[in-house]
């Protein structure tokens, strides 16, 4: 029985296939990374248009800052049931 003949794959054409992959995930790598910083301050306008709505007192730089943090780091909806909770007290 005879063996079926092996395959000959083209060097060059494998090289230059890697290449183009290479530069098409530079691409996506690119997309992403925009998508995910655009995503990260996809709330900023809805929460300055909600400052720009209500009362606030005085509190210093380091206060403001702790709060943005809070938020960056635990989400909108974290912080506001903590807030709820807080102001059901």
């Amino acid at each position: 029985m005879a063996r079926p003949a092996a395959k000959t794959d083209d060097l060059t054409a494998i090289e230059a296939r890697r290449e183009q992959l290479k530069r098409e995930l530079a691409e996506l790598d690119e997309r992403a990374k925009a998508a995910t910083l655009a995503a990260k301050d996809a709330g900023r306008e809805i929460f300055l248009t909600a400052l720009g709505r209500v009362k606030i007192p005085a509190m210093d730089r380091s206060q403001a800052k702790v709060i943005a943090k809070a938020i960056e780091k635990h989400g909108g909806e974290s912080i506001a049931r903590h807030l709820e909770a807080l102001e059901a007290t």
